[in-house]
C-alpha cells in the first residue's frame, strides 16, 4: 500500500509576501494557499492592498510592485475568505512563525481569532534530513531537486513547500510521516532550530539563559527564578510580539548556568552582558569612567556641587556623594534637569557663569528663584538643592568589613558595594573575603543596595577583619 493510499489531516501550504517584517507595522502584500485534502490539490492565491508602500528591496525581492496592489482589495475585504480557506486545515509553512504570525496578527485587526495548529517545514526538514547543514528553502531547493515557478512570491513557494511533503512522503512513508508530524505539531512553540530534547534538558531552577545565534554569537542573555518556563516563554510570545519573533528566528543553540536563586541570577546575568555583550540586550556599560556629584559649601554660604571624577570616587566609602553618573556630559544633564525643576540657580550650582549680583539667565526667563541676586534665601536654595539630590545619595556601605550575603545554602560575598564572589563552603568564602577588592560596578550597586533593603536584609553574615582567619 502506497503512502498515498493512506488519510493525511488536511493541510494548507502557505507562503505570504509583505512589506517588511515587523507585523504590527507591515502589511501583508499577497497570500498563496496549497491545500491538500484526499490527496486533492486546490489553489487560492491573491494579491493584496497594504495600503502602505513597497520598500524597493522588497520589490527587487518579490517582484510586487505598487502598480500591482494598488487596485486589489486590501487584507480586511479577503480575511473572511482567506480564514475559510485555512479553516480546519493544519496550517504548514516555511519559518512558520513569520507567516502565522503575520496573518495571526492581520486577523487581530479585523476581529478574527486565528488559531490553527502550525507545521514548520524547517523543524520538519532537521527532523526527517539531520544530514543536512542547513534547512532553509534554497537548501530544500537544491537538495531534494524540486522545481521553481516562482520563487519569493507566495504561491511560487507554497507549491515548494507541498512538493518538499511529497519528497517526505516517498521517502519515508505515510505512518513514519505521520509520526513526525504529531511530534512537531506536539512542540509548535520552539523555534525551528530548537529540539525539544535540548529545552525539556533546561532545569525549572533559578539562573541566567544564553541564546546563541550563527557561529555561537550570544543573541540574547536573560535571567529567571525558574529557567525552563522563561525560554518557553520566549518562544510563545513570538507568535504575537515582534522581537520575539525575531530572537526565535535567529536562536540556534541555548545556554543556561544556574544560580542559587535571584539574587545570584540577578548579578550573573549583569556581568554575564558586560562580558559577552549579545546583540539584542540593551548594552550595559562598564563602571570605570563613574563620576557623582559632591556637595562643598562656598565663600558665601551656598551649597555649590562639585564633581568627583573616577579616580577620586570610592563609592560606599565617602559621604555626601550623590547620583553616580557613567559621563560628565549625563551627569550636568541630571543637574541642569533638577534645576528646572525646583527652581534653582544654574550660576550658583555652576552651569553658567556667574557674575557677583547679576541675575542668571534662568531668573529672567523665570526659572530661578532669585538665589543670585538676593530675592531668594541661602538657606531655601541650599534646602532646596539637598531635598532633589536625597533621593539620589550613595549609600555608605552599612558594614565594618566584608559580609555573606545567604541565598539557598550558597553566600554572595560583598565588600563595600562591590561583588567578590559567590561560596559554598568555609573554605571557599575564606578566599574571597581575602581576595581583595573588587571593580565597583553601578548596576550591581543598585540590585544589592535592593536587596540589603527588602528581602534579604535578614540573611547577612557580617565578616571578621581580614587576618583573623575566621569568617563566620
Amino acid at each position: 500500500m502506497s503512502a498515498t493510499d493512506h488519510e493525511y489531516p488536511p493541510l494548507a501550504f502557505v507562503d505570504i509576501e509583505t512589506t517588511g517584517s515587523h507585523f504590527e507595522r507591515d502589511r501583508i502584500t499577497e497570500v498563496g494557499i496549497k491545500s491538500l485534502i484526499h490527496n486533492q490539490v486546490d489553489t487560492w492565491e491573491s494579491l493584496i492592498n497594504p495600503q502602505t508602500g513597497i520598500p524597493q528591496n522588497i520589490q527587487s525581492l518579490t517582484g510586487i510592485r505598487p502598480e500591482m496592489v494598488s487596485k486589489r482589495p486590501p487584507f480586511e475585504d479577503l480575511a473572511a475568505e482567506i480564514a475559510q480557506e485555512l479553516e480546519g486545515k493544519i496550517f504548514v509553512a516555511h519559518n512558520a512563525r513569520f507567516d502565522y504570525g503575520f496573518l495571526k496578527a492581520s486577523f487581530k485587526r479585523v476581529g478574527i481569532d486565528f488559531k490553527p495548529k502550525v507545521l514548520c517545514t524547517v523543524k520538519l526538514s532537521r527532523l526527517l534530513f539531520p544530514e543536512q547543514a542547513r534547512h532553509n528553502l534554497d537548501t530544500i531547493i537544491s537538495a531534494h531537486h524540486l522545481k521553481m515557478s516562482s520563487r519569493h512570491r507566495a504561491l511560487g513557494d507554497a507549491d515548494l513547500l507541498l512538493q518538499f511533503w511529497r519528497v517526505c512522503e516517498a521517502k519515508f512513508g505515510c505512518e513514519p510521516l505521520l509520526k513526525a508530524v504529531n511530534q512537531l505539531l506536539g512542540n509548535a512553540s520552539l523555534p525551528p532550530n530548537i529540539d525539544k530534547e535540548l529545552v525539556d534538558s533546561i532545569p525549572e531552577k533559578p539562573g541566567c539563559y544564553i541564546f546563541y545565534g550563527e557561529n555561537k554569537a550570544p543573541l540574547y542573555i536573560g535571567k529567571s527564578i525558574s529557567l525552563r518556563s522563561r525560554v518557553m516563554g520566549h518562544f510563545q510570545g513570538a507568535l504575537t510580539l515582534r522581537k520575539e519573533m525575531k530572537l526565535s528566528l535567529q536562536v540556534r543553540d541555548i545556554d543556561w548556568i544556574e544560580t542559587s536563586g535571584e539574587l545570584g541570577a540577578l548579578i550573573l546575568e549583569s556581568r554575564l552582558i558586560k562580558e559577552r555583550m549579545p546583540s539584542m540586550n540593551i548594552k550595559l556599560r562598564r563602571s570605570k569612567d563613574l563620576c557623582a556629584w559632591k556637595l562643598e559649601l562656598d565663600e558665601s554660604g551656598f551649597l555649590t556641587p562639585r564633581l568627583v571624577g573616577h579616580r577620586e570616587l570610592d563609592p560606599g566609602f565617602q559621604e555626601n556623594l550623590y547620583g553616580l553618573f557613567y559621563s560628565k556630559r549625563e551627569a550636568n544633564a541630571y543637574l541642569k534637569g533638577i534645576a528646572k525643576k525646583y527652581r534653582l540657580c544654574e550660576a550658583i550650582l555652576g552651569l553658567e557663569k556667574r557674575i557677583e549680583g547679576k541675575a542668571c539667565f534662568g531668573y529672567q526667563v523665570r526659572q530661578c528663584g532669585g538665589a543670585c541676586i538676593g530675592g531668594s534665601p541661602i538657606d531655601l536654595h541650599n534646602l532646596q538643592l539637598k531635598t532633589a539630590l536625597e533621593l539620589f545619595q550613595v549609600q555608605m556601605w552599612p558594614y565594618a568589613g566584608p559580609v555573606a550575603i545567604k541565598e539557598a545554602g550558597h553566600m554572595h560575598v560583598i565588600d563595600r558595594w562591590r561583588y567578590l564572589g559567590t561560596a559554598i563552603n568555609e573554605e571557599e568564602l575564606y578566599e574571597l573575603a581575602d581576595s581583595g577588592e573588587g571593580e565597583f560596578d553601578l548596576d550591581i550597586y543598585k540590585i544589592l543596595k535592593k536587596a540589603l533593603a527588602g528581602s534579604f536584609k535578614n540573611q547577612v553574615i557580617p565578616l571578621a577583619p581580614k587576618g583573623s582567619g575566621k569568617y563566620l
